[in-house]
């Protein structure tokens, strides 16, 4: 009797147990040999793979230069632009030395139906140096490329919510990118010295690019967005600093340049 309390011997309803790692069916055991050997694969599927191996092989030194370029293309440009900027960002009304006009640099009032923080610091911040009697006249410079789009007017509309006297507000309606806004301040409204209204970040970009045009330019830093809203923009400020150095490089002006326009200043008291 065997010790299961059987016959002891091996009937048709009684299997072997089968080796560890295999399986009990012939087509699944034998499905997985073939798996496991890459030589019995079919023809056709080993020179599929082979070509994939290839093409990967192929290309995968030029990805390596590509991203080895990218970054050390985003390292200088960090550094000239960083440097650029460096003592020329204020954050608090009694740093910033007066001048006439205050540049604030555009933003979409609405991001996915909220409110953007970004819009709403500039729009502060520049209320700030009017009421502090650190400029006398603001210049709201942003993107009207579309009918439907139209940042310079809400701008305006919501620096005079403000308290903002409208005639001294001043609309660039070509301000499609900041070096747009930064490039036209000098020949178009007739600006040697502006102050800049941006979050730090963006300021020194701009900053860079004033120096470039031969623009004068101190900048005024809003309040910073909240954390998620900054991350969200980080990445694209990156490639805007790689863009802009070979902008400067290429001497590359503003779309458009237009007739001469004239900024509304406030009373020629002294300032402060």
């Amino acid at each position: 009797m065997g010790a299961d309390g059987g016959s002891g011997r091996t009937g048709p309803d009684k299997a072997l147990n089968p080796r560890p790692g295999r399986a009990v069916s012939g087509n699944r055991l034998d499905s997985w040999d073939r798996e496991s050997d890459p030589g019995s694969r079919p023809l056709s599927m080993r020179l599929h793979v082979a070509r994939i191996r290839s093409i990967g092989k192929r290309f995968s030194l030029p990805l390596l230069i590509l991203g080895g370029a990218g970054m050390l293309a985003a390292g200088i440009a960090e550094h000239l632009i960083t440097a650029a900027a460096a003592g020329h960002i204020h954050g608090s009304l009694e740093e910033i030395r007066p001048a006439d006009v205050a540049l604030v640099l555009g933003a979409n009032p609405r991001v996915q139906g909220v409110p953007n923080p970004f819009y709403e610091a500039r729009l502060d911040a520049a209320t700030r140096l009017f009421n502090a009697r650190v400029v006398r006249g603001i210049l709201v410079s942003g993107d009207n490329s579309r009918s439907d789009y139209d940042e310079p007017s809400h701008m305006k509309a919501d620096l005079i919510r403000r308290g903002i006297p409208a005639e001294f507000i001043t609309c660039d309606f070509a301000g499609f990118s900041t070096l747009d806004s930064v490039r036209r301040a000098r020949p178009v409204f007739g600006q040697q010295k502006v102050i800049l209204v941006s979050q730090r970040f963006h300021l020194e970009r701009a900053l860079y690019l004033a120096g470039a045009s031969g623009l004068t330019a101190e900048g005024f830093a809003a309040e910073d967005a909240p954390l998620q809203w900054h991350l969200r923009v980080r990445s694209r400020e990156t490639l805007a600093r790689v863009k802009a150095v070979f902008d400067v490089a290429l001497g590359r002006g503003p779309r458009f340049l237009g007739p001469r326009e004239r900024v509304n200043l406030g009373a020629d008291s002294p300032l402060r």
